[in-house]
């Protein structure tokens, strides 16, 4: 997500750079092109003449401190004012009813409205410990509530059955009734999709909304449409009292427009994104680390509790302690730390959240995708248990079988033995205590342009789990 807007936005704050005063001038050409970076990002035109008009106030004439650069200066009101336009700070769902606390989720067909229902139950039950009962509304789409039984079978929640030949209105009923029965926290309504056009389906979910009274009321909308999503949640806004947003799809999204216009346009808070397929993709909304992201600062709050949620601790542990017995980095384990990123949202994910990679070239970024992964995975998986122990016995025919097995060259073969001595290296570096100095010269290793030591996908970053990160 804003990869074309972090790029756009880097090459041209770079140009203040040298300058000892911010002042109208010096601006003039660095704020025009801040504009046309928003504007091909799909943020809707009120939204940037706004942002523009707010940064060029705060700037002109402001006294440069000594501690920074002019540039420095400018991108740090910049970044405050992305923050503002996206809302400050992350406002969660607000639960504080009498339980079942109903949160109703409306939008159109097709923004991933029932997959969103699947994500947040899987959120509450799991990070905030709520027990959750989810119901269709959805009388209208064929097999609408048996994809919602499904979802929730899979992510172990309540799941309330309805049929086609109800009315919405005595579904909800019904299912906040049993719910009440059954001391249920969180109650999550799925509803048709539904056009801000269709007078007769408007009617109907301002009914529903009336009769239930739902202390959340969520629009789901497909951030991929861009400026588009903030209008069609404005018309929603207008016939209902929406409490937030859910942007779907928004890793699909490199522009960013929806989500920089959203908040300006309707007045309500993005609260979370869908961050890809899987039922644990799904993100709170922080305007703050977003607009880090955007300029390029990576998001390293994020990565830190990505890193608490999905890593496996236990395997992490076994890992660190073999390494610090000195008994070596294997094959086998290289594997269990690619496995390992892969479930944090695969590279692109990770370093979208690191410092200092908004700037990498797109030829490096192309380098770094998570195919490489799969065809590692598969080279491993072709190679022996004997193998994996003691990579320096894979010479000449076993490389050819190696290869032919995993559906790969031999040069394929070599490359990831050559990035396995290379993690290897680190890890006995790792075993003597000696991370501090290893980490310096990882960062020697980094050429100018943020690229990757050896062509290893990733580099030098440290595995999942032997990072050392801790929370502040």
């Amino acid at each position: 997500m804003f990869q074309n807007l972090t790029e756009r936005l880097g090459s041209t704050l770079k140009n203040l750079s040298g300058k000892g005063r911010l002042t109208e001038d010096n601006i003039k050409d660095t704020l025009r092109e801040v504009r046309m970076a928003l504007l091909e990002a799909d943020v809707a035109l009120p939204v940037v003449k706004d942002f523009i008009a707010k940064v060029k106030e705060r700037a002109v004439g402001i006294e440069v401190s000594k501690s920074l650069q002019p540039g420095q200066m400018f991108i740090k009101i910049v970044q405050s004012e992305l923050e503002s336009v996206m809302g400050e700070a992350n406002e969660g769902l607000n639960l504080a009813a009498t339980p079942p606390a109903v949160v109703m989720m409306a939008g159109l067909q097709g923004a991933g409205k029932t997959t969103s229902v699947g994500k947040l139950s899987k959120f509450l039950r799991e990070r905030e410990k709520k027990k959750v009962m989810v119901v269709s509304a959805d009388v209208y789409r064929p097999a609408a509530i048996k994809q919602l039984q499904t979802l929730a079978e899979e992510v172990q929640v309540e799941f309330f059955p309805s049929s086609a030949m109800q009315r919405p209105i005595d579904i909800v009923e019904a299912a906040i009734d049993h719910a009440k029965k059954q001391f249920i926290d969180v109650l999550l309504v799925d509803t048709a999709g539904r056009l801000a056009v269709d007078t007769e389906m408007m009617d109907e979910i301002k009914a529903l909304h009336a009769a239930v009274k739902p202390v959340e009321t969520l629009f789901v909308v497909d951030a991929m449409t861009g400026q588009d999503a903030a209008n069609t949640a404005k018309a929603f806004n207008e016939a209902l009292p929406l409490t937030g947003v859910i942007l779907t799809k928004a890793d699909g999204d490199a522009r960013g427009g929806a989500a920089l216009s959203v908040k300006h346009i309707t007045g309500k808070p993005i609260k979370f994104l869908g961050m890809g397929e899987k039922l644990d993709a799904l993100e709170p909304f922080h305007p703050e680390r977003v607009a880090s992201r955007i300029l390029g600062m990576g998001d390293v709050l994020s990565l830190i509790e990505e890193v608490e949620r999905k890593v496996d601790k236990d395997k992490a542990q076994r890992l660190a302690k073999k390494v610090q017995k000195g008994k070596g980095f294997d094959l086998q384990d290289f594997k269990e730390q690619l496995e390992q990123m892969k479930n944090m949202g695969g590279m692109m994910s990770l370093m979208d959240k690191l410092p200092g990679m908004g700037g990498m070239s797109a030829k490096i970024k192309e380098q770094a995708n998570d195919k490489q992964f799969v065809q590692m995975e598969a080279i491993i998986n072709s190679m022996t248990p004997g193998e994996r122990a003691r990579p320096d016995v894979i010479k000449g025919s076993r490389k050819k079988r190696i290869a032919a097995g995993s559906g790969t060259q031999i040069q394929d073969v070599n490359r990831l033995l050559k990035q396995f001595t290379q993690m290897q290296k680190m890890m006995k570096k790792m075993g003597g205590g000696n991370s501090k100095k290893m980490m310096r010269q990882m960062q020697g290793m980094m050429p100018p342009g943020g690229g990757m030591p050896g062509g290893m996908p990733g580099g030098g970053m440290m595995p999942p789990g032997l990072g050392g990160f801790k929370r502040k």
